[in-house]
C-alpha cells in the first residue's frame, strides 16, 4: 500500500480538480519554439483520465524563472497540449485572480483550462512549508473553487514551492499517474542497482551538482562520475586551470567563489571518481576546432567534448552496469557540436546496461537522437531525480503523505 494517495483513491467524476504538472519546456533561445514536448506527452495518461470521468481540470504550471531569458506565458504550452490531445485546451493568462476565478467558474464538466505562469506569483518560489504556503493569495483563492489537488509534477517534485505542495493542508490531494509512475519504477531501480553505476552531469549549470555529487559518492550510489558542459568546466577552473575570457564570463554567470572551494574539497577526497575531458570542441569562427585541456586558454567558446574524451569517456562506460545521464555533452542544438552528446547517448543506449535519463534537454536530446526506445527509463525530471537517487526526500512527496493522513 503506498504511503500517498493516487488516483486510485478518488471519486473525481464531475469533480474540479487542479492538476498541477511540469510544464517547464526546453526553448530553442533564438525561435522559442520547444525542442521537445516530453513532459507534456508524459502528463497525458493523467489529462486523458480527467477527461473521461468529466472533471473539470484547472492545471498550474511554471516556465522558466523570473529573470530569465525563458520566463514567459504558458500559451504555446497550452497549444501543444491542445494539439496532443486532440481536444480544445482553454488558457487564461491570470493565476489566481478575477479573470482566473472566472474562467475556471465558467468550466464545464472535461473540459480542460491551463493558468499562466505561477511563477509570475512572487510567493511561489519561496522555501516555505506547506502550512505557511497555504495561506498565500494562490493558494487561499484557488482552493475554495477545487474538490482536489492532483500533483502530477515529477520534475519539480524537489521544490517546497507554493503551488506544489501549498494546496496539500487544504484539499484532499494525491499524486497523478506520471507521478506515481516514477516513484514506483525509480524507487525499484534504487532499491536493487547493478553495478557498477556511473552518472554522467553536463549541461549548462553546475552549482546545484556539486553537492548531489559529494551525496552520490559518498553513500556509494555512484561509483564513477563524468563531468561534461559546464559542470566539467567549472571542475576544471577548480583545479587552476585557466578556460579563457568567454568560457570564464560563462561560469561566473552560474557560480560564486564558494563554489570552487567545495569542488576543490570534493576532489581532494574523491578524485579518483570524478572523470574530467581531455579536450574540448570549440566554436572557430562558425566552425568546430578541437583543443587540448593542455592547450588552454583559448579565445574561442567550448561547446563540447573532444575526440579523446569521447573514446575515454566510452572506455568508463563500457563496464557499467547502470548508467545514469543527466544534461547533454555539449551545445547539441548546434549540429556542429552535437558530436559528444550523440556518440556517448548512442554508446550508452546501444550498451547492455540499465540506463536512466533525466532533465528536459537531456531528453530532448534523447528525443532528437531517436534513441528513446532504447532507454530503459526516460524520467522527466533533473534535479528532482538526482535528488531521489541520493535517497534525499522530496518535499512533494512528503507533502502528499501527509496529505495522506488529514480528514478534510
Amino acid at each position: 500500500m503506498k504511503e500517498y494517495n493516487t488516483l486510485d483513491d478518488f471519486n473525481v467524476e464531475n469533480k474540479t480538480v487542479l492538476l498541477r504538472v511540469d510544464f517547464n519546456m526546453p526553448f530553442d533561445k533564438h525561435t522559442l519554439d520547444f525542442f521537445d514536448t516530453t513532459r507534456i506527452e508524459r502528463v497525458l495518461p493523467t489529462v486523458k483520465e480527467l477527461i473521461e470521468k468529466h472533471a473539470k481540470t484547472i492545471i498550474l504550471a511554471h516556465q522558466g524563472r523570473q529573470g530569465s531569458w525563458d520566463f514567459t506565458n504558458l500559451e504555446k504550452h497550452a497549444k501543444a497540449l491542445e494539439h496532443l490531445l486532440g481536444k480544445e485546451v482553454k488558457y487564461c493568462d491570470d493565476i489566481y485572480g478575477e479573470e482566473a476565478q472566472n474562467a475556471i467558474k465558467s468550466l464545464q464538466n472535461g473540459e480542460i483550462l491551463l493558468l499562466g505562469n505561477v511563477r509570475k506569483f512572487d510567493g511561489e518560489t519561496e522555501k516555505k512549508s506547506a502550512e505557511e504556503h497555504a495561506h498565500s493569495e494562490l493558494v487561499q483563492n484557488l482552493y475554495p473553487l477545487a474538490d482536489l489537488f492532483v500533483n502530477d509534477a515529477f520534475a519539480a517534485a524537489h521544490r517546497p514551492q507554493c503551488s506544489l505542495i501549498g494546496f496539500t493542508t487544504v484539499l484532499p490531494s494525491c499524486a497523478g499517474r506520471l507521478l506515481e509512475k516514477e516513484l514506483t519504477t525509480l524507487g525499484e531501480i534504487i532499491q536493487s542497482p547493478e553495478k557498477p553505476s556511473v552518472f554522467l552531469f553536463g549541461g549548462a549549470k553546475f552549482s546545484d551538482v556539486i553537492v548531489t555529487i559529494e551525496r552520490l559518492l559518498e553513500n556509494k550510489t555512484a561509483d564513477k562520475i563524468i563531468l561534461t558542459g559546464l559542470p566539467a568546466n567549472a571542475f576544471l577552473k577548480a583545479e587552476g586551470i585557466n578556460l579563457g575570457d568567454k568560457n570564464e564570463e560563462m561560469l561566473a554567470k552560474e557560480g560564486s567563489p564558494e563554489n570552487y572551494d567545495e569542488i576543490r574539497k570534493l576532489l581532494a577526497k574523491y578524485k579518483d571518481s570524478i572523470y574530467l575531458p581531455l579536450d574540448f570542441a570549440q566554436q572557430e569562427n562558425t566552425a568546430r576546432s578541437e583543443i587540448e585541456v593542455s592547450e588552454l586558454p583559448t579565445n574561442y567558446s567550448l561547446f563540447d567534448i573532444g575526440e579523446k574524451t569521447i573514446e575515454n569517456f566510452k572506455n568508463i562506460l563500457s563496464n557499467a552496469k547502470t548508467v545514469f545521464l543527466s544534461g547533454p555533452c555539449g551545445v547539441f542544438e548546434n549540429p556542429a557540436f552535437m558530436k559528444g552528446t550523440k556518440e556517448i547517448f548512442t554508446f550508452v543506449a546501444n550498451s547492455d546496461v540499465f540506463s536512466i535519463v533525466g532533465g528536459g534537454h537531456t531528453v530532448a536530446a534523447v528525443e532528437q537522437l531517436d534513441l528513446d526506445n532504447k532507454i530503459s527509463h526516460i524520467s522527466t525530471g533533473g534535479g528532482s531525480l538526482e535528488k531521489f537517487m541520493m535517497g534525499e526526500k522530496l518535499p512533494v512527496v512528503e507533502a502528499l503523505k501527509e496529505a495522506k493522513n488529514r480528514t478534510f
